[in-house]
């Protein structure tokens, strides 16, 4: 540990003591599946919403959503601008829909619906969205740390994956949310604090940060013209109600948080709580994107270093410190967005505070992760395992099977996450991912619930064509320029709306000609 003080180590080692030390307080509870998956439906509903806002708030967006605002502007705010929308929807028809059928799987309902190809297509497709989301956070998590202590990136995945593997297995549902609770806190702390020394060292505070923010026109949403082609306001407004439609209705992190209250005007209440939250807590990420872009203005110098590690990370292992200097100058500032906040962490914040932002990042990655874990981990229980290799599996056996599900799909998302290390922008891969893994889960699942003559045939008719258009828009960029009318004129964020509204549309016609 190269560059953290004693206070700082101190504080992380206390921090992640802590985290370990609650799973082993509930492990004493958890002890049958009812426990582990739904905390047996006793959870305060405050609880369980603090606990889907730290589940959204990952370190995808602590160091992500900074690093986009650095380089850009706010055009990604409108994702968050989104979520009351998909909310009302969620809560209006989504959460009655659980809480009836009391399926803790989101997808026994596709089955019983479509046939059982429908729940498998699904429960693949959750689980590569879970583990290029988990991947996408370990690697965001080991950037961030890598900056500060000097170890290497795949040491500190691995050192922190076992410890969430551990208090994630031992503790259950109730561990995850009240260690979520806790994350919470902390990460929304980390984000005040980070502003409060921003503003301390910006002649002017705030009112600077305004006013370069609008010279540079840093606060813009995007372009609001009816463009479908460019990441403009309307595409992401409609790739987060979409995005935000999947994550409330077809992602077993937020369907198992519905079931773990008393009541289902609690899961709603919990599921507006969240979106209350998350809304004005994300736009303080946005405002330290911009007050660090407002402060490297008036220290151009300190970001030598950023832009030198950010052209080592892009040239081949060996280059020379000149080849990394001469790449380094052609860069933008939208290619080390993301390595500006741990730069400014390690140079300006004091010593103690320092640990403090650490424990608030490890706090953000470590409340999805261990979510995605438990989640995915039920998913492969009860949808894989239980449906397809055991069916009369007793409920201790079943157990069992949940405790090392959560082993192993840890290990697998650290494998992921291993695998992103050189990407761009850990927000931009993650938003690709997700939307071209959700469109077919999502289209089902809208189709199967508004249309009640759909059938297996329509389904399947409806999901192929459905698919075809993803895969057009997302191959769109790689078709050279003389096939230009095969080429698509969306951009690659409409692929989830595209092709979700193109299975429900193709499902409900051929329904309606039956």
């Amino acid at each position: 540990m190269n560059h953290l003080p004693l206070t700082d180590l101190l504080v992380i080692v206390l921090y992640m003591a802590a985290m370990v030390w609650t799973g082993i307080y509930f492990s004493r509870k958890n002890r049958n599946t009812e426990e582990f998956t739904r905390a047996s439906g006793h959870m305060p509903q405050w609880a369980v919403g603090i606990s889907l806002y730290a589940t959204f708030l990952s370190s995808n967006t602590f160091l992500g959503v900074p690093g986009k605002s650095f380089g850009g502007d706010w055009n990604s705010f409108v994702f968050s601008l989104s979520m009351p929308f998909s909310a009302w929807i969620a809560s209006k028809w989504f959460v009655p829909f659980y809480r009836g059928h009391r399926d803790i799987s989101a997808y026994t309902h596709l089955e019983r619906r479509f046939g059982a190809w429908a729940r498998s297509y699904a429960v693949v497709f959750f689980i590569l969205i879970e583990l290029s989301r988990m991947g996408s956070i370990f690697y965001g998590l080991s950037l961030s740390l890598q900056a500060m202590t000097g170890f290497p990136m795949q040491a500190i995945m691995t050192v922190i994956g076992i410890i969430i593997i551990v208090y994630t297995m031992l503790g259950g549902m109730e561990a995850v949310i009240w260690t979520e609770v806790a994350q919470g806190i902390i990460k929304t702390l980390g984000a005040v604090i980070i502003l409060f020394f921003l503003f301390t060292r910006i002649p002017g505070g705030l009112s600077q940060v305004i006013h370069t923010g609008m010279a540079e026109h840093k606060f813009s949403l995007g372009s609001f013209r009816p463009d479908f082609s460019i990441a403009g306001f309307w595409v992401i407004f409609l790739y987060g109600i979409f995005i935000n439609l999947n994550n409330f209705g077809m992602d077993q992190n937020y369907v198992q948080r519905f079931q773990s209250t008393a009541t289902e005007k609690e899961a709603r209440r919990s599921l507006w709580m969240c979106v209350q939250i998350y809304l004005p807590v994300s736009m303080l990420f946005f405002l330290i994107g911009t007050s660090l872009y407002t402060y490297y203005q008036l220290h151009p110098a300190d970001l030598d270093a950023v832009r030198l590690r950010a052209a080592f990370e892009r040239l081949p292992v060996g280059a020379t410190v000149d080849q990394a200097k001469s790449l380094a100058a052609t860069l933008k500032p939208s290619d080390y967005g993301d390595k500006v906040l741990p730069q400014f962490m390690v140079t300006v914040l004091p010593t103690g505070v320092v640990g403090i932002i650490i424990a608030a990042i490890l706090s953000a990655a470590m409340s999805t992760i261990s979510s995605g874990l438990n989640a995915t981990a039920t998913v492969f229980t009860i949808d894989v395992f239980k449906r397809h290799i055991n069916k009369s599996l007793s409920d201790k056996g079943t157990f069992r099977v949940l405790l090392a599900s959560t082993v192993v799909v840890g290990l697998l998302s650290l494998l992921t996450g291993l695998a992103l290390i050189g990407t761009g922008s850990i927000l931009d891969a993650w938003w690709k991912l997700s939307g071209i893994f959700s469109a077919g889960i999502l289209g089902l699942f809208l189709l199967g619930i508004v249309s009640k003559r759909a059938g297996n045939a329509e389904a399947v008719t409806a999901l192929i064509i459905g698919t075809l258009l993803i895969v057009w828009i997302v191959v769109a960029p790689l078709v050279p320029e003389n096939y230009g009318p095969l080429k698509s004129m969306l951009h690659i964020n409409m692929s989830i709306v595209v092709g979700s509204m193109g299975i429900l549309l193709v499902g409900m016609l051929l329904a309606r000609r039956r």
